[in-house]
């Protein structure tokens, strides 16, 4: 019997055709985040991430291979030249944290970033590549929003002035009807004073005599 030939050859890895090629356009989109290779700036809904040299550049190593397995060896050399000593592993591990943090991803439940035990770590969005940046929903509809409240703004001014002023007039048209009120009363009180004083002295005695004589 011939013996047997076992196949030592590697399985093949995908081809290139079947990963992302990010330099095919300038922008990235995933879900809500958009990335600017060319300022390499990443926003979410329109509001600008502040995201490390490092972190920045483990997004994008995740991003050339969607739905496959990244190893920690590929990031170690992606993000320190041959030659650099550090904690390679506890670097990784803090890395791929704080871009998940970024994203408002967890390792329990992931969105974006899973965690392969002892190989690496798996992008689970495929992302879209263009040249032209995507105009989502959320940027039109905050734009119509911005727009509205700007209109509002300078529509509800005058209209804020003139009720202040209704307000301030009534108060001082209280204040007045106040003090007239107080006048009216006050010359009332005068008069009836003076009417009191000058009742005849001689027909208070004359009563007081006839209380007496009774």
């Amino acid at each position: 019997m011939s013996p047997e030939l076992i196949s030592t050859q590697e399985p093949e890895e995908p081809t290139t055709s079947a990963r992302i090629l990010l330099t095919s356009g300038r922008y990235i989109h995933f879900g809500p985040f958009r990335i600017d290779q060319q300022r390499q700036e990443v926003t979410r809904n329109g509001s600008r991430l502040k995201l490390q040299g490092k972190v920045y550049q483990v997004l994008l190593t995740l991003l050339e291979k969607p739905g496959e397995v990244v190893t920690r060896e590929e990031l170690r050399l992606r993000l320190w030249p041959a030659g650099t000593y550090v904690n390679y592993d506890a670097n990784v591990n803090t890395t791929v944290n704080k871009l998940r943090q970024a994203l408002g991803d967890s390792s329990d439940e992931p969105l974006y970033i899973e965690t392969i035990p002892r190989k690496g770590y798996c992008f689970l969005v495929r992302p879209e590549v263009s040249d032209k940046p995507p105009h989502s929903q959320f940027t039109q509809s905050e734009s119509c929003a911005d727009s509205v409240q700007e209109s509002s703004r300078t529509s509800g001014g005058p209209a804020f002035s003139k009720s202040v002023g209704w307000i301030v007039l009534g108060v001082i048209g209280l204040f007045l009807a106040g003090m007239l009120l107080g006048a009216g009363i006050t010359r009332l009180w005068i008069s009836h004073a003076a009417s009191v004083g000058s009742y005849p002295l001689t027909t208070i005695f004359s009563l007081g005599v006839a209380a007496v004589y009774f």
